[in-house]
């Protein structure tokens, strides 16, 4: 039996407001929001001077399973998210084997249902052979397709030059891209092993270059109009992709959208000194100069949401030489904190963020009932500290990997309880392991 939940005197954050409001919640949804609400409960959370937010939707994520367990799994990396705020996720199918047909997708779904603490939904992958797979996916019930436009983790490169004009002239749900042009990236690897001088991260933004994501996004773009699809491009690294993407249409008419990730507003290329292969991803954290763009494209809508693009491996692994080393790092329980400090630098409102990391989420995939603290939506809600300062070390780490690329930093802003399809899955740093997140579903209107 669900619980019944009355959360308290909390300053929500919904729709670009911030109101002192108590929220009710049975039956694993809002049931109501109001000035005072006066009635027994299972559990009451008292939220003065605390705000109350949606519950984050992170819509690029690598939990590693099934095939690549020894990095993280949906348990231990949707139990790190949660203890972020994060209550929804959609992960890619770059696992082993890869998520491309029907059975391997629900086969997916199925340790979602068993295993994540959040709610969850799973990519098709696209590969350069399983179109028809790919076009009879539900776009009821899963998130997207995804396609890599250029090689990241895992073997899916889909390179083929009429597989692109089918994938993009027949499917009719949105199609997610990471973009990086391969040939560009290959030039540039081969150049600088040729030159037999000592390779370490300072020169993935160069071999990883900012031509060869706007090689690959810009062509996207012109597939994308070309053909009238529903495209979401993810991971923008550089102040030239920039001028690809409209800021002028309403969010929930466009057809093409754009993302930015977290550690590409918060890190660039001059920590790579100190920071090396731990900020190592793919696409690559570039100069400052396009860390500064990407904020100011964020707030004024040229990018539609914030992701972490969350992508474990284990230490060992990123201990090894550049070339060897993979890409990809661990960030989902320090999204929102590492947004915060943002706020706290008065670079970005609460509002704001709350619109780029649920609401916007919400809307760009249309996820149903979800990213609003709205009466008769699901209740997936954090209640967040955002002055409350706390130190990123071994001791709290959640990560399967057990390590993160702001280990040792102080951080204003903590988590202190998420509640996932109206269930308290995480309160004062305890965790509910009995009850499991749902399925998201999607009512798709364009």
């Amino acid at each position: 039996m669900s619980q019944t939940i009355l959360i308290k005197n909390g300053q929500l954050i919904n729709r670009g407001k911030i109101e002192v409001k108590d929220i009710l919640i049975k039956k694993g949804h809002i049931e109501r929001i109001d000035n005072q609400i006066d009635t027994s409960a299972d559990v009451e959370i008292n939220a003065e001077d605390k705000h109350v937010m949606p519950g984050i939707i992170d819509d690029q994520v690598h939990f590693r399973e099934p095939g690549l367990t020894t990095k993280g799994n949906i348990f231990t990396e949707s139990r790190a998210a949660v203890a972020g705020g994060v209550t929804s996720f959609m992960e890619m199918p770059n696992v082993n084997p890869p998520s491309v047909s029907y059975d391997l997708l629900e086969e997916k779904y199925g340790i979602g249902a068993r295993t994540s603490l959040a709610n969850y939904s799973f990519y098709m992958g696209a590969t350069n052979d399983n179109l028809e797979a790919v076009l009879a996916t539900n776009p009821q019930n899963v998130c997207g397709i995804k396609v890599f436009m250029g090689s990241s983790t895992g073997n899916m490169l889909v390179d083929n030059a009429q597989t692109l004009e089918n994938l993009f002239s027949k499917c009719d749900m949105l199609i997610a891209t990471h973009c990086e042009d391969e040939a560009t990236i290959r030039a540039n690897t081969e150049k600088y092993k040729a030159a037999g001088r000592t390779i370490d991260a300072r020169f993935h933004p160069i071999i990883r270059s900012r031509e060869a994501c706007y090689i690959s996004s810009s062509m996207a773009v012109d597939l994308a109009k070309k053909h009238g699809t529903r495209l979401h491009i993810l991971h923008i690294s550089t102040a030239d992709e920039i001028p690809l993407f409209d800021n002028i249409t309403p969010l929930r008419q466009k057809r093409i959208t754009a993302e930015v990730c977290v550690h590409h507003l918060y890190f660039n290329e001059n920590q790579y000194v100190t920071l090396g292969n731990k900020i190592k991803c793919n696409p690559a954290i570039k100069s400052t100069a396009d860390q500064d763009a990407l904020l100011k494209a964020l707030l004024d809508n040229h990018f539609d949401v914030i992701a972490t693009d969350h992508a474990p491996h284990t230490w060992e692994e990123k201990a090894k030489p550049y070339f060897d080393a993979p890409s990809g790092l661990p960030l989902i329980q320090h999204s929102l904190p590492m947004m915060l400090s943002f706020f706290h630098k008065k670079q970005i409102t609460l509002e704001r963020i709350v619109e780029k990391m649920c609401h916007a989420v919400a809307d760009c995939f249309e996820v149903d009932k979800r990213g609003y603290l709205d009466e008769g939506n699901w209740a997936d809600v954090a209640i967040v500290d955002v002055n409350k300062q706390w130190v990123v070390s071994k001791d709290n780490l959640l990560y399967k990997c057990h390590w993160s690329p702001i280990e040792g930093s102080l951080l204003t802003g903590r988590v202190e309880t998420t509640i996932v399809s109206g269930h308290l899955a995480y309160h004062n740093e305890q965790f509910n392991e009995n009850v499991m997140g749902k399925r998201l579903d999607f009512n798709r209107l364009r």
